[in-house]
Parts: C-alpha cells; sequence; structure tokens
C-alpha cells in the first residue's frame, strides 16, 4: 500500500512538471479580478472540479490568489504590488500549485505580475542643502542624491533636469547596474555679493505612461573662500561579501582627506547614489567605515554599487564608487548562451536543417550542474545534444511562411539538483518566402458606378488584391487586359493604376450612347516566375439629368400658326389638346410635369401636371376673347431640373372663318414681330439718310452749273462773224458751193463748245475759245493758206478741244450736203 501512494505522488509530480499552465496579470487588479480559468485550461468542467476538492497550496508564501470553485477560475484575492513582493527581480511570479483528489493530481501554476507605472521617482528628501564656497572653481562636481522608483523598464527612472541652470549643469553617468549617477557641476562662478542663496529644483522623470515626475528642492548656500575640496585615496573601492553574512558585517572602509585646514578640513561621509530597496542595506560610520545593514540575497542582487559622497564644511565634495560583490552559495541556475542562430530561413529548406547552436553551463557542481534541455512543444523543429555542452535545434517538417511567418523557439534548461533550477532562453526565426501563391481579389467579380459627363482622369474604383506571399513575392501590379466595347478599345475608355488598383475613366462617359461595359483586371505579383490572376469588373455609367425635355406636340413653327378650336358650348373638363413631351434621359430625370406658366385667362384653362392636357375649368361663355395663348412649362425631376417651353394657341369660336378673321394678326409671336419692326425701322432710316444725300449733292451740282453759265452769259465782248472768202450764201438756197465736213466737240452748254471743219478744198477752221473769253479767232498760216485752194487741212491746237471748266462732253459729228 504505501508503494502505491508512493507512484501515484511520483506521478502527479511528473504531471505537474510536464503541465505547467501559466497567467500574466499585471499589479494592483482589484479584489475579485479574473486570473485565468482554471478549469478550462486543465480541461475539466467546473463540477468535476468540486467532486475532485479542487484547492490551491501555496506552501510557506502569502496567498494572493484564490480558486472560485462556483466558476472553477482562478481570481485575485489580495492586491498585489509587484514593487513589494518582487522589488527589483524580473520576471515577477507566483508559484502554486492546483491539489485535485480522487485521484490524486498535483497542477503548477505560474502567475507572472507584470509592472504598471504606479510609482513616481521619489527623493528621500524634499530639500537639499549645499554650502559652495564662493571661490570654487568652474566644473566642481557636487554629487545629487539619486531619485528611487520602485517600477521597473521603462516605467523607471529615465532622465533628470535641474532649472535654472545659470551656474550648474547636470552630469548623468551610467552605472553597471542600470542606475544613473548625478553630478551637479558648477559651470559659472559663484558671487556671493550677489547672491547668496540660491535655490534649484531638481526633478526626476519616469518613462511610463502616463509620465511621473518627483521632485527635489535645493538650497545652496554660497561660502567665502574654501579652496580645496576633499580627495579620496580610491576612486573606485571593491569589496565583497557572502549573502549568509549577518547585520553590522564590515564590508569596506573609505578614506578622504581635504587639504584645508579647520572646520573647511573636516570631512563627513555620506552614501549618495542608493536604489530604495537598498537604501537600508548598507551604513556608513563617520570615519568611513562601510557596514552591512540587512541581510541582502544573491538571486536578487549580485553586485551593489554605492557612491560615496565626502563633503567638508565649505561644501566642497568628491565621489567614489563601491562595488560590493555578493558571494554567491549553491543555489545557481544553468546559463544559456547563443553561439549561432540562423534569423531568417527559406521555407522551402530540407528537413534537419540547423538553425541555432547553443551552450548550456551551469556554474554548480556535480549533480546540480547536470543540465537536460528541451524546446516548446507543436513547432517544426527539435533540439539534438552534441558534445561540449553543445545543443543543435534542427527542423524536423516542412516550413509554410503563409502559415507561420516566425517562430519563437523557446529553449528550457533545467539542472539535476533537488529542487532542480531551470533557466530559458528565445530565440525568434523568421521564414523567408518562396512566390508558390497567386495574387487572389477579395471578391469574384466587381460593380463600379460612374455618372455621366465625367471629367476625363476622374477615378471610378479601386480593385485590391492580396497575395499571401511576402515583399517582392506580394507585390501587386495591376494590368488591364486587352478586349474591346463596341468595336473600341477598353483602354479608350479606363486605365487601371499599375501600382493601385485605381481604375480610372479615359473618356467622358454619356449614358444615352453607353449603359455599361465589362473589362478584366489581371493581378500579378513581383516574384520569378510571376503568378497571376483575373477579376471581371462591370462598370455601370448612371444617368445625368443633361438633357432639356423635347416637346413633340405642338409643333412650334416660325412662320405659321398652329392654333387648337374651343366651340364656345365646351363643358368644363374639355380636352383642348395635349401637350406631347419626352426627355432622353431615364429614371426620374426622364419624369415630366407639366404646369400652366402664363395665360390671357387663367380662371378658363388648366394643364394636367402628369399628362400635359389642357383643359376648361369652366365653362365657356360668350365674353371669353377668341384668341387665347397658353404658355406651357414642361419641366424634368432632375437635380437641377431641366424645362423647356411652349405656347399654344386656342381658339374660342364656333367656325373656322371667326378663327380666320380673330388671327390674321396674330401670325407671329411677339418676339418675332418686335424683331421685324426693328430691322424695319433700321432700313427706313437708312434709306431716308441716302436719299437726303443725294438730294444735297443734286442741289450743289445745280448751283454749281448755274454760277459758271451765269460767267459766260455776262461777258461784254462782241460776237463777231467771219465768213470765208469762197463762202457765198445763195440767199436761201440752202446750199453750200462744196461739200464740208463738221467735227463738233459739244457739252451740255453750247457757249463752251468747240468746232472744227474741215473740206476738200480751201479749208478754214473755227475755234471757240475754251478760255471763256466769247472772241472767235482766225488762224492762219505764214503762207496765207486761206489764199490756195488745195492747202491741207489746219488742225486746230488740241488742247482748245478740251475745255478746263467743262465737267461733262457731248461728242459727235454733223455732215451738211448743199
Amino acid at each position: 500500500m504505501g508503494r502505491q501512494v508512493l507512484l501515484c505522488f511520483s506521478l502527479a509530480f511528473v504531471g505537474c512538471a510536464l503541465g505547467q499552465i501559466s497567467y500574466s496579470i499585471p499589479e494592483e487588479m482589484a479584489r475579485g479580478s479574473l486570473v485565468g480559468n482554471i478549469a478550462h485550461d486543465l480541461g475539466l468542467d467546473v463540477k468535476r472540479l468540486q467532486l475532485r476538492k479542487a484547492r490551491i497550496h501555496t506552501g510557506e508564501s502569502e496567498e494572493y490568489i484564490q480558486f472560485n470553485k462556483e466558476r472553477g477560475v482562478l481570481v485575485i484575492k489580495e492586491k498585489i504590488d509587484r514593487e513589494a513582493l518582487c522589488g527589483q527581480t524580473t520576471p515577477c511570479a507566483l508559484h502554486f500549485r492546483v491539489v485535485l483528489e480522487n485521484p490524486i493530481e498535483v497542477f503548477p501554476i505560474n502567475v507572472e505580475v507584470t509592472d504598471i507605472n504606479d510609482n513616481p521617482p521619489l527623493f528621500d528628501e524634499e530639500e537639499r542643502r549645499f554650502e559652495i564656497s564662493e571661490s570654487a572653481v568652474v566644473g566642481s562636481k557636487f554629487m545629487l542624491e539619486t531619485a528611487i522608483d520602485p517600477d521597473i523598464g521603462r516605467n523607471g527612472l529615465q532622465s533628470y533636469t535641474l532649472k535654472p541652470s545659470d551656474n550648474f549643469i547636470l552630469k548623468l553617468h551610467d552605472q553597471s547596474d542600470g542606475g544613473k549617477k548625478v553630478e551637479m557641476i558648477l559651470q559659472k562662478p559663484l558671487d556671493r555679493e550677489k547672491e547668496e542663496i540660491v535655490s534649484l529644483l531638481l526633478t526626476a522623470v519616469d518613462g511610463g505612461e502616463p509620465q511621473r515626475s518627483g521632485t527635489m528642492i535645493i538650497h545652496i548656500t554660497v561660502l567665502d573662500a574654501n579652496d580645496n575640496a576633499p580627495v579620496f585615496t580610491q576612486s573606485i573601492y571593491k569589496a565583497s561579501i557572502k549573502e549568509n553574512a549577518v547585520k553590522g558585517t564590515l564590508i569596506t572602509q573609505v578614506s578622504a582627506s581635504d587639504a584645508d585646514k579647520g572646520s573647511n578640513g573636516e570631512v563627513s561621509y555620506v552614501i549618495g547614489n542608493r536604489r530604495r530597496s537598498s537604501s537600508n542595506v548598507f551604513k556608513i560610520t563617520h570615519e568611513g567605515n562601510l557596514l552591512l545593514n540587512e541581510p541582502i540575497d544573491f538571486e536578487k542582487t549580485k553586485i551593489y554599487e554605492i557612491n560615496i559622497e565626502a563633503t567638508d564644511r565649505g561644501g566642497l565634495s568628491d565621489s567614489s564608487k563601491v562595488i560590493i560583490e555578493v558571494g554567491d552559495i549553491n543555489d545557481n541556475s544553468p546559463v544559456i548562451t547563443v553561439i549561432s542562430t540562423s534569423e531568417l530561413i527559406v521555407e522551402n529548406s530540407p528537413s534537419e536543417t540547423v538553425v541555432a547552436v547553443i551552450n548550456v553551463n551551469d556554474p554548480d557542481s556535480d549533480e546540480n550542474g547536470k543540465v537536460n534541455c528541451k524546446i516548446n512543444m507543436h513547432i517544426p523543429f527539435t533540439i539534438l545534444s552534441s558534445a561540449n555542452n553543445l545543443y543543435n535545434i534542427i527542423t524536423d517538417s516542412e516550413l509554410d511562411r503563409e502559415r507561420d511567418s516566425q517562430y519563437n523557439i523557446t529553449v528550457t534548461c533545467s539542472d539535476e539538483g533537488v529542487p532542480s533550477l531551470s533557466s530559458s532562453v528565445t530565440l525568434t526565426l523568421h521564414i523567408s518566402d518562396v512566390n508558390d501563391n497567386a495574387p487572389v481579389f477579395d471578391r469574384s467579380s466587381y460593380e463600379a458606378y460612374i455618372v455621366e459627363n465625367n471629367s476625363p482622369g476622374l477615378s471610378i474604383f479601386t480593385v485590391k488584391a492580396t497575395d499571401a506571399d511576402w515583399n517582392q513575392n506580394a507585390r501587386v501590379s495591376y494590368i488591364l487586359e486587352d478586349s474591346s466595347v463596341n468595336g473600341v478599345p477598353v483602354s479608350s475608355y479606363v486605365s487601371v493604376s499599375a501600382d493601385s488598383g485605381v481604375i480610372h475613366a479615359v473618356r467622358s462617359f454619356d449614358y444615352e450612347q453607353i449603359k455599361d461595359f465589362q473589362l478584366c483586371v489581371k493581378a500579378q505579383d513581383g516574384g520569378s516566375p510571376p503568378l497571376s490572376s483575373n477579376v471581371t469588373v462591370k462598370i455601370l455609367v448612371q444617368d445625368q439629368n443633361d438633357n432639356t425635355p423635347q416637346v413633340l406636340y405642338p409643333v412650334q413653327t416660325g412662320g405659321s400658326l398652329v392654333a387648337e378650336m374651343v366651340p364656345r358650348s365646351a363643358d368644363v373638363g374639355y380636352l383642348v389638346t395635349k401637350v406631347v413631351a419626352v426627355d432622353v434621359d431615364s429614371g426620374q430625370n426622364a419624369w415630366l410635369s407639366y404646369k400652366l406658366q402664363k395665360a390671357a385667362d387663367r380662371a378658363l384653362f388648366e394643364v394636367g401636371s402628369q399628362n400635359g392636357e389642357i383643359r376648361t375649368i369652366r365653362q365657356v361663355t360668350d365674353k371669353d376673347a377668341v384668341k387665347q395663348r397658353l404658355s406651357v412649362i414642361v419641366e424634368d425631376n432632375g437635380q437641377p431640373s431641366r424645362s423647356a417651353t411652349v405656347i399654344v394657341n386656342v381658339a374660342v369660336a364656333d367656325s373656322f372663318p371667326e378663327v380666320l378673321s380673330e388671327f390674321t394678326d396674330f401670325t407671329h409671336d411677339k418676339e418675332y414681330n418686335d424683331n421685324l419692326t426693328f430691322y424695319l425701322v433700321l432700313a427706313l432710316a437708312v434709306v431716308s439718310f441716302l436719299f437726303i444725300t443725294c438730294v444735297v449733292v443734286i442741289i450743289s451740282v445745280k448751283i454749281y452749273r448755274w454760277r459758271q453759265s451765269r460767267i459766260l452769259y455776262h461777258s461784254n465782248l462782241p460776237v463777231i462773224p467771219y465768213y470765208p472768202p469762197r463762202y457765198s450764201d445763195t440767199l436761201g438756197s440752202g446750199t453750200l458751193p462744196h461739200v464740208h465736213n463738221y467735227d463738233t466737240c459739244r457739252t451740255t452748254d453750247s457757249r463752251k463748245s468747240d468746232c472744227k471743219f474741215g473740206g476738200a478744198g480751201s479749208q478754214n477752221v473755227l475755234i471757240m475759245d475754251p478760255s471763256a473769253t466769247g472772241t472767235m479767232q482766225r488762224i492762219q498760216s505764214e503762207k496765207n493758206i486761206l489764199d490756195e485752194p488745195d492747202s491741207p487741212l489746219e488742225v486746230c491746237n488740241p488742247h482748245m478741244f478740251i475745255p478746263k471748266k467743262c465737267t461733262f462732253y457731248s461728242l459727235f459729228s454733223v455732215c451738211l450736203v448743199p
């Protein structure tokens, strides 16, 4: 029976080691907050946990987590302060066990407590006072107290600021423990006579969200003439102490000397840079003895670095570092060192490819130094041991980057000590891509809409394809496949952006010409060779109200009149006519409405808003005018709406002759008549102007001629007739002795005419002087040609044939026969 119980306990312990459950929670969670569903994680229902009397065993540690039996979950029992629980140790975790009975099973539970920024940086003192001589040289150092922030990582202390910074600046020195040594350095000499008290504000800031800060006020009293600062005998002191040393153990002694005399030479020691977790671990006496004040733990802190400040009465100081190494006892975990690792591996790599080589060393000895390593399960890798504490991590199955692009391989190494200690390291391995996936569109087909009358270049739609590959293999380019729409290449309608897949309109679409069309877009990746896929995109052109209604009836003519007759006996609702109109748009853009815009008698007619029918709304009477002119507006339902106007002439009469007599002056509309009247008035004005101009010109010419004739008529010179010697008057015989030819130059005024006489025998020339002197002259030759019967014809001076004062000539010849 004893062996059976022992065997059962051993099986439970093995189950613990192999099936540890881990949770991660932030600190400061409220009581009752959920940590984890232990029933689900153990694969048991709540009733079964209750029957098996599930409980938590925490050992000697404080119980922060409790088990809720009704819900089968772990909840917060007491609020957890990570800083109080673990201090600066990371990671901070709670370890306990869940115990089940019937049969007995023990499951180890690990709850990691993560840090939040719940603590601001704090100084031990809110104020710090210095007494500094005004003779302190530029560059003098003054140690400042380091602020304490219990938080870790980014939530911990990050930086300091000092304001104002007229005389001093801050200088930070990184410490090996992650802290910072803060020195205040004099950059401008002090002058006590100008400022005896200097107040500064030192601010420490962490890096959490929200950011927190702490301040300390520094009061500096400026003193006279302290020339020498204390000087340590060593800049760095090193000491060691076992982690099991008792309180009061002397660690080391520091010493500083001051060359000054009297009170300026008296030196006091203080611990400057102290973390809150170790603020009370050490203390220093006036003689410089550094003592252990509290127990220390190697697993929490392996090395302490302490700044010791030596200050004289004049305020000058010097600092020295004390490095304290804590000696370990046999409680070391294995140390894992990564010798070589591959950050990237191709997804089609063969099996048993080495991806990492690690070295595992345990400083302990004997059984405590023997190590066994394993990696996390359900990944395509395994770990094999080789010589000299080396381990190889290799692949043991095919890799697929599209399934897992990276793996976090956690190597856990445990020693064989009792209790066993272990350590782990996580390696991140990225899987490089091979072009083994074609682009895939997010839809099997697309429909896009575009409103007609668009501007070329307008973005219509965006197709999107994704490629499960990576980088260049996943870089998708979009190509418009060759096709045609109504015999026209589709590329003349749209274009596709190769990078973004945006479909742009190449031209402006007209819904009345093309209502929809299809195109094919190919998505091609950038791999080698490239892979591609196609998708069909249907473009639907949406109508826009870009066409005005067209009136089909009544037909509007320019010169003829179309009138509808309404008998005077027409009753109410009599159908006069119907306005017929169409709109080539579609949808509501083609919905037409009719309304009466203008009418001679609005109380007589109405227009159907939907059908365009013109009907009478009252009984026609004899008082109604024969001529009725209606203006009907046809309007569509688009936004904005478009309209057309039609004129309907209505004749209220019982006979056609009555219509003709009344409509003789109703053949044109007012606009046409107004234009015609304008042109008639303009033509009349032009004709009148030309007529008056002609009358003025004619009167001016007549007056001019009259004045010229009066000048010749009133001349006092006599006109003496002359007859040639051979001329004989027959006293009424009416004949001449010879045949004579007369050439006559005539004008409208006979007084200005010239004559030339010629004959076969003796000839004379009679000349009318063109100078208008009225004197007839006879011209003879030097040989007295008048006495010679056969003398040749004398020709008068050609200049005398051109009257200089005549405006018009009438030329003719006269032949006289005796």
